[in-house]
């Protein structure tokens, strides 16, 4: 088969794989859609628990009632589709790959799934209610606390993100010690940096106040431990597994 056939080849694949990932969110979104109001103010619910008494969410926009939520439910459809998203990735890649690389990206896309939510659960029922709680105690006497929808949507995704995205931490280690790249011992020496580092993400991912700066750097600092303990272990078995590798092929 020629070059320009198999390129072909690998693209039809390609979008079959991304059609199929595309149908599995659509699939989710139908069956949340008729919720998305329930949704949304299971999403509210810290903030308005945090709220003085009688005290509201707006409105500011005309069409903000309808689409807040529509955006929340779109959204969230994307994060719960996301094992058959990342199984598309898996399934396309994976004829590529070695026997000891599957091995270990398969594990990995299934633990990088469950630290997402992880990381999207802690910043929903530990980090929402306490920085919601010192937001409303700092407000000036005389000012009423209504937070826009639309705004307060906006807000909690980015933290959702960032969130999720920081539990990966250990999921990056691993795959950096396997690839070579670096190794637990060295991991080990830059963890001063390291600590700096965080934190200093952690001032740039969340709100400017330290509780929610500190919640996001202390468990990015305590994933990345756990990601120089895991990358050792696979670091030496990766290193195994190609040395028997290429026994098997000389």
């Amino acid at each position: 088969m020629s070059e320009s056939a198999t390129l072909v080849s690998h693209l039809i694949e390609l979008r079959s794989r991304m059609l199929k990932a595309i149908v599995a969110v659509l699939i989710v979104f139908a069956c949340l859609v008729a919720f998305s109001q329930d949704l949304y103010a299971m999403l509210a619910e810290p903030l308005l628990q945090s709220m003085p008494e009688n005290a509201q969410m707006i409105a500011t926009d005309v069409a903000s009632p309808f689409f807040a939520p529509f955006k929340l439910t779109l959204v969230l459809s994307f994060f719960l589709a996301i094992p058959v998203v990342l199984y598309q990735a898996w399934a396309f890649v994976a004829p590529g790959l070695y026997r000891n690389e599957k091995k270990l990206i398969a594990p990995l896309l299934f633990s990088s799934t469950l630290l997402f939510y992880a990381g999207v659960a802690f910043a929903y029922f530990v980090v929402f209610p306490l920085v919601f709680a010192f937001f409303t105690s700092v407000a000036p006497e005389g000012v009423t606390i209504s937070t826009d929808i639309s705004s307060y949507l906006d807000f909690v995704l980015k933290l959702f993100f960032a969130f999720g995205v920081s539990f990966e931490i250990p999921i990056a280690i691993i795959l950096l010690c396997w690839s070579g790249a670096t190794d637990a011992k060295t991991l080990r020496e830059k963890r001063p940096y390291v600590i700096v580092g965080v934190f200093i993400i952690g001032m740039l991912l969340t709100p400017p106040d330290i509780i929610s700066q500190t919640l996001l750097a202390v468990p990015m600092w305590l994933l990345y431990e756990v990601g120089i303990l895991i990358g050792g272990l696979y670091s030496r078995k990766s290193k195994e597994a190609l040395e028997e590798e290429q026994e098997n092929h000389s």
